[in-house]
């Protein structure tokens, strides 16, 4: 089974951040030890033409040059760096693989996906780009079977998610999670 990572993209954080950034170290770390037969590949980078399925160029565009408006970065919640954009970018890209991997395997995994809660134009609750979107629109645009189910796990609704694909016809979004937790404001999900 292929696995792809990107924790080694590491962008900087200040001093006491509450993101748990070294989880995904761990993870891969866990992974190299109980179960060593996993493959461990490191994602390309989603492309613009990737991105723009789910999200504004206008947004795409200001998170790639660092014009993107603090009121935006406060939402994310990260500062806006060089290594921040290419992390979002990775994070996507490890979806992506994860996906046409999966289609010609069987199975595979991002160990740093699940970027849910980002919307058409802004990021929010430390998610940049979402992967679950981009994903879902780069596999209806290059398959015939017409259908894709986003089953999102999470304390947390994927309300990026379920804005984004809200008008799709071919993706089913079901969301599973706290009802009295972030985001407050729910989005409709088709479930």
């Amino acid at each position: 089974m292929q696995a792809f990572y990107s924790d080694h993209f590491v962008l900087p954080l200040p001093q006491g951040h509450r993101f748990p950034m070294a989880k995904y170290r761990m993870l891969r770390n866990c992974l190299l030890e109980k179960l060593p037969s996993i493959q461990l590949l490191e994602p390309r980078a989603a492309r613009r033409d990737e991105l723009i399925r789910a999200h504004s160029a206008d947004y795409i565009e200001s998170i790639l040059t660092g014009s993107v408006h603090e009121k935006t970065l406060k939402a994310i919640g990260f500062p806006w760096s060089k290594a921040m954009a290419e992390r979002a970018l990775r994070s996507v890209g490890a979806t992506l693989d994860a996906l046409d991997s999966a289609l010609q395997y069987g199975s595979a995994v991002n160990l740093a996906g699940g970027t849910h809660h980002a919307k058409r134009d802004e990021g929010s609750g430390f998610c940049v780009f979402n992967d679950q979107a981009v994903a879902a629109f780069h596999y209806l645009s290059s398959s015939s079977q017409g259908r894709v189910l986003i089953l999102d796990l999470d304390v947390h609704q994927g309300d990026g998610t379920a804005s984004i694909l809200a008008n799709d016809e071919s993706v089913f979004t079901l969301s599973l999670h706290g009802e009295r937790n972030y985001p407050f404001e729910k989005a409709i999900s088709d479930l």
